[in-house]
Parts: C-alpha cells; structure tokens; sequence
C-alpha cells in the first residue's frame, strides 16, 4: 500500500482528494495543512518524512492570492518558490516521489493556440513568476516528480469562482464578468482522480516530468458564469465586459491559456471530461450539500 503524504489538505485540490481517498483503498493518505504541517518549516517538513515515511507527496498547497502578491510578492515566494525547493530537496534526500502543482498564468497569455509543456513560460504577475520560481526550484532539485500545470481550478469547497457566481447570481439581478480571457475550468475532483492514477508511476521517473491538465474544451470567464447560472436555474443576466472596462485587478492575467492536454492524456491513459460536463457534477453536488 502506497503511503501519500498531502499538504494543503484543507484547499480546493485537498479536499477533493480527500474524497477519492474514500473510493481508493489501495493508498495510506496522510493528509496535512497548515496546522498540521507548515511547509514554510524546513524541519518540520523533513521531521514528517522521516516520521511517517511517504512513498510519494503531493503539494496541494499554495498561496493563490493573485492579486494579493502584487503587494506582498515575498509571501508568494516563500511559499511557492522557497517551500517547493525544500520539499523537491527533501523528496530527493528521502528518495520519495512528489507531485507538485503549478498554474497556467506561467505563460503569458499571447501565443493564441494551446500551450503545451515545451512552451516557455512567461510570468506576467508576481503570483505567476512566484510559481514559475517553484518550478524552477523543482527541477533543480530534480527528485522523481510531476510537475503539473492547471488552469481556473474550482470545487464544491472553499472559495471560487462557480460559488462565487451562484453567490451573486442568487442576490442581483445581473453581473459583469470578463470575455476576453480565455482557457478552459478545472473540476477539482477531475484533477485529483488524475493525481491518483500518476501517483504509482512516479516510481519510474528519472527526474521531473512537466504536464498539463485542465478539463477539456475552451471558454472564457463570461461564458463560464452563464453556464453556471443556467446550470443552478438562477435568473441573473451575465453581462460581457472587456479586461479593461471591468477594470478591478491589480495582477495582469493571460489572454489565453489553453493547454494542451495531450501528453497526460497518452501517458496515462486518460478521459478527460469536458468541462460543462464536470460543472454539471459540481453543481449537483453543491445543491445536495444544501438541502
């Protein structure tokens, strides 16, 4: 039984693989946040692997704040860029495999076709260049690890945006969301089945291996609001609105960032919903969660 040591256990990406923990008996989780595991703590970090003696580790954690590290850049980097480097270090030195997660703001938004994993990254937000930094300090470590890029993760737990939308959309009469940014959602339980099934390989890395996933298909953010709108039979007009009229944040997102999913998908033998398919499970599931 593979032994699976998870941090920020208590996040989107944490708490769905908490519920594939329950259907997947084969894997021993220990699952971990910040009161239980600062990864900030060198010592303590390594304390816990040599405790509990992980086959693999998978860093759900991450300060995702985007606009928030526009003013605070160096907490953004302790914990996505410093606390990434000690664990890619620790996996090596303990030789246990890691699972790290990243984002597609690495990229700059401006290629206008799908992003695959040989594209240069090119961070146009101080979030972005913070977890650039991380990737960076994974593959210098260079233990046996995934590192995987997603894109507009959001879940039936915590913060987000489809709970926000339903939020807002059940209080107004209409709303304002962006159409000129486009990528594609990311269902949080989609993404840790993936996790899941990359786990038992990383054994048969010699180093890190950068992947992409994101469910599939293309949209943009106004579109995306109006499915779930229409999807949790709610009223509210979404009304399109460029970047620049809407005119709120601080961080500079990409324009487009699609990813190209075609690596994991081959590698392991992946079906990847499309993404109103998995908004439509979401949903589900978080009017279940209110009745």
């Amino acid at each position: 039984m593979m032994k699976i040591l998870v941090t920020g256990a208590n996040g989107q990406l944490g708490m769905a693989l908490r519920n594939e923990a329950r259907e997947n008996p084969g894997f021993d989780f220990l699952f971990t946040d910040l009161e239980d595991l600062d990864i900030t703590n060198y010592h303590a970090v390594e304390d816990a692997i040599k405790d509990w003696g992980p086959d693999a580790i998978v860093n759900a954690a991450s300060y995702n704040a985007v606009d928030q590290a526009e003013d605070d850049p160096m907490q953004a980097l302790r914990i996505n860029g410093r606390a990434v480097q000690d664990l890619a270090g620790l996996a090596r030195k303990y030789n246990c495999g890691l699972i790290h997660v990243s984002t597609d703001y690495v990229f700059d938004g401006r290629k206008g076709s799908a992003y695959n994993e040989l594209d240069e990254p090119h961070p146009r937000s101080r979030y972005a260049h913070s977890k650039l930094i991380g990737e960076q300090a994974l593959h210098t470590a260079a233990p046996k690890a995934a590192l995987i890029r997603t894109s507009w993760l959001y879940s039936e737990f915590g913060h987000n945006f489809v709970k926000t939308i339903r939020r807002l959309a059940a209080e107004r009469d209409e709303l304002k969301v962006v159409n000129d940014q486009f990528g594609t959602p990311t269902y949080a339980g989609d993404l840790a089945a993936a996790i899941l099934k990359i786990i038992p390989e990383i054994g048969k890395f010699s180093g890190v291996r950068t992947y992409h996933y994101s469910n599939e298909g293309l949209t943009n953010w106004a579109e995306f609001a109006e499915a779930v709108v229409v999807y949790s039979r709610l009223k509210c007009r979404i009304i399109p609105v460029s970047t620049k009229e809407y005119g709120l944040s601080k961080a500079e997102r990409p324009a487009y960032s699609l990813l190209d999913k075609s690596k994991v998908r081959q590698d392991f033998d992946l079906e990847i919903p499309e993404w109103r398919t998995s908004l439509k499970i979401c949903i589900h599931k978080l009017e279940n969660q209110n009745k």
